[in-house]
């Protein structure tokens, strides 16, 4: 035995980890995974999977990001969700905006009601099991829209669920930025 003290043992300098990978973003492997995975089982991989890996921030904007192009085309209560987008940065209809979107299986979160200036409005796509989107997105051939849409999102909001409520997930996108 020695008394002397020994040197810490030399580490390696850490690489700086970047953001988890999400296998759910290719359709490839979401089908696979399907093919052997119940509904609620695969519904919970793929949140946690989007969790894990948090939003993208490829395309804030709800008017512009491409895993939203499904459901800007479709019209409900009159309108394409391209126009309701519209209607809201220009501040008009002002009381209809909220049924409107949640016809889309959006919550407006928060939004500048100012007469003058940017609407800067908050929105939040549900991305739960039950969300109204998913019947649009199925319709339109992608089955891993939620793992395409948290890539596009500024921020993804997951609750987890107890026992009288499931969980809820939500990605939150922008209207009337900075840029517009």
């Amino acid at each position: 035995m020695t008394t002397k003290k020994q040197p810490p043992a030399k580490r390696a300098p850490e690489e700086p980890v970047g953001r988890p990978e999400n296998p759910f973003i290719s359709t490839e492997f979401f089908s696979r995974m399907r093919d052997y995975t119940e509904r609620d089982a695969a519904f919970s991989k793929e949140i946690k999977a989007i969790g894990d890996r948090g939003a993208g921030k490829l395309s804030t904007d709800a008017r512009t990001a491409p895993s939203l192009e499904p459901l800007r085309g479709v019209i409900k209560k009159g309108l394409p969700l391209k126009d309701m987008f519209g209607r809201i940065v220009q501040g008009v209809e002002l009381g209809l905006w909220e049924p409107w979107l949640s016809a889309f299986g959006f919550e407006l979160r928060g939004v500048n009601y100012a007469k003058t200036g940017a609407r800067n409005a908050r929105l939040a796509l549900d991305i739960s099991l039950a969300s109204k989107a998913t019947t649009v997105f199925a319709n339109a051939g992608i089955p891993n829209w939620r793992s395409l849409v948290a890539e596009d999102c500024a921020q993804v909001q997951i609750e987890k669920p107890t026992e009288k409520t499931p969980a809820k997930a939500y990605a939150i996108f922008w209207l009337d930025g900075a840029d517009a």
